[in-house]
């Protein structure tokens, strides 16, 4: 039985070490595997992005602050979702950070459950846009497979274009572009076009 908790990666970045061992005590009786770092430069130094997790920050830290942290992993387009620890007076500054996307704040002295719905959240959250990556991974894989022909005919199906307007768009004949359709297709492990826009478009048409 593997001893790894399966709930993913809280990362702490705080420079109170007994804020810092509060959070990692709590967090790993709740079975997360926690991750603390004494500064801002140490956490980004350190940290994964490909892995399913989340930060919980201060706001107020010696060096970086939580703000400057923040615009940092936004440069990087770091999707790692974000929760800050404030004081009182540091209310305005954490309304900042939710505009720049961070999912919300806690006022210190914090509630636990509070935090520990938070941290869910957040993993969800995680665990939803790691999912969408290796879906678009995936289908960026299979569209490389196409040759630049083949990605011109099939822009144009998803286009709505039909056979004898993509083959006078691109100066083929008919066969020709009826041949590149079933190799598109067989290309793409698509069985229909429906298929065949689904990979084409990705997300945009899961609800279809």
């Amino acid at each position: 039985m593997s001893l790894i908790p399966k709930k993913g990666t809280v990362y702490v970045v705080d420079d109170d070490e007994a804020v810092r061992d509060s959070l990692q005590w709590l967090l790993e009786g709740k079975d997360y595997r926690v991750k603390c770092f004494d500064s801002a430069e140490s956490f980004l130094s350190r940290f994964d992005p490909r892995e399913v997790a989340c930060l919980i920050a201060d706001i107020r830290m010696e060096g970086m602050s939580g703000l400057e942290l923040q615009d940092r992993l936004l440069e990087r387009r770091s999707p790692l979702p974000v929760v800050f620890i404030t004081g009182h007076g540091d209310v305005p500054m954490a309304v900042t950070t939710m505009k720049k996307g961070a999912m919300d704040f806690i006022e210190k002295p914090f509630k636990e459950e509070e935090l520990l719905s938070l941290v869910e959240r957040m993993l969800e959250q995680a665990r939803n846009t790691f999912s969408q990556h290796q879906e678009q991974a995936s289908r960026d894989a299979l569209l490389s497979r196409l040759t630049t022909r083949e990605s011109q005919v099939l822009e144009r199906i998803v286009a709505g274009r039909l056979n004898k307007q993509i083959a006078d768009d691109l100066g083929i004949s008919i066969k020709t572009v009826e041949a590149h359709r079933a190799n598109i297709m067989e290309k793409l492990n698509a069985n229909t076009v429906a298929d065949l826009l689904k990979i084409a478009l990705g997300a945009h048409s899961k609800t279809a």
